[in-house]
Order: structure tokens, then sequence, then C-alpha cells
């Protein structure tokens, strides 16, 4: 993301809590569309964006072509209705304007580790039934490969202009245990509004020496992430 040249106004879709914005990007980004209200408090506070707006992605209030440039940072995938959320970032874009944009693919559902191990158990059922739950659990609705995101981006008014897999899946099962060792940080999520109390290198170095060889991977086709840039027809 930090390698696409992002021309000013830029729109991130899906703004959440501002932090990757914070850590991404050497600039405030123009404008940050969330629906929700808390996490978008959260970003006011991290000053990475000039601009806040609580909307629905289907119906962005905001001018056509008004802006030169979009990203959306895993985001797409959870959203109703993406065919109109597609839509409405390019009536907001001008004509010939990128639009970067990371999704999970498939195999964020096929290369979970717990449903491998139950497949060769013979409980195939309970393994199903599980990435069921997965899927819900990390509110995930839209799992396209390469060629469903071409076809949504063209009927959208984008061309695509190049795809790349990420996020080994290696990976995808250290997040997906991530979910499970990181419950407990709820608890100071809810009390006190963050998630880990002591953001200090003493209490972070085993997380960071268990998840360091995942951070510096490079892209592979066997990832279980895409990232995605289009241009605005």
């Amino acid at each position: 993301m930090q390698g696409v040249s992002l021309p000013s106004p830029v729109l991130d879709v899906g703004s959440g809590d501002g932090h990757f914005a914070s850590v991404t990007f050497e600039r405030p980004l123009d404008v940050g569309v969330d629906p929700a209200m808390a996490p978008t408090l959260e970003a006011k506070g991290r000053g990475a964006y000039r601009m806040l707006l609580l909307a629905d992605g289907a119906r962005l209030p905001l001018a056509t072509g008004s802006f030169a440039s979009a990203v959306s940072n895993s985001v797409l995938e959870h959203v109703d209705h993406l065919a109109e959320v597609l839509a409405e970032i390019a009536r907001v874009l001008e004509p010939g304007a990128p639009f970067a944009f990371t999704v999970p693919n498939p195999g964020y559902r096929s290369q979970l580790s717990l449903p491998a191990a139950l497949r060769k158990m013979g409980l195939g059922g309970i393994a199903r039934a599980y990435e069921d739950w997965f899927m819900r659990m990390s509110r995930t609705k839209n799992l396209y490969d390469e060629s469903g995101w071409r076809r949504l981006l063209e009927s959208a008014g984008f061309e695509l202009e190049r795809s790349q897999r990420y996020f080994s899946p290696g990976a995808l099962r250290v997040l997906e245990w991530g979910h499970y060792f990181g419950a407990p940080c709820l608890l100071p999520r809810w009390l006190f509004g963050r998630w880990i109390l002591a953001p200090t290198r003493w209490n972070l170095w085993l997380t960071e020496r268990l998840v360091r060889r995942y951070y510096l991977e490079l892209p592979d086709d066997t990832g279980t992430y895409t990232f995605y840039l289009a241009c605005r027809r």
C-alpha cells in the first residue's frame, strides 16, 4: 500500500479506528469514512485524517468526482451490498483515479488450521461448521478470487491493473489462534478503552518473537489475502 501513488484528495473507505492509516501513511489522509461512531472517535484521536465522516459506504455524502484516489484496508469483505459500495466509490472518484484495497481471498477459509485437523480425523461436518462460525465471528461475508473481483470492479466502473497475494497460510493460522490467545485483552478494552495496558517491549517480547517472521515474509501466490490496484474508468 505504501508503494502506491495516492494523489490528493484521498478517500479511505472503512477508516475504522485509524490505526492502519496512522502507521502506514506519512501524511494524514484527506477523508476517512466509517459507519460506526466509537472507532471513528478513536480515529479522531490518532490524527490520521483531515476529516472523518460517519456514513454508509453505499451512500457516501460526497460530491461526484471529488477525489483523486481511494484506499480501503480489509474492509470490503465485511460489507453488505458490495456492488453498491463499489459503485459509490467509483462515483466519487475522478476518471483515472487509483483505488487500492486489500481483502481476504478464499484461502482465508480453506487454510484454517482447526478444520484441517478435524478433516484428518474424519470430522468433515464439524470442520465445515467451524469454518462457518469463523466467518461469522470475523464478520466475513465476501470471499472472492481475482476473477471474481475483476468482474465486480468492471461492473462498478473500474479497470483492474494488478493484484498480489500475501499473508501466507502460516500467517493466517497465527491470526486464527490469535483470536483465542488475545481474548484476555477484551477486558482492558472494555474497562479502559485499551487493548494492551502495558505496550512495552518487555511485555510484548514473546508476541513479537512469535509473529515477526510473518510480519517480514514476502508476498506469495499461496497468500490468503490479496492486494488490488484498480483504476476508475
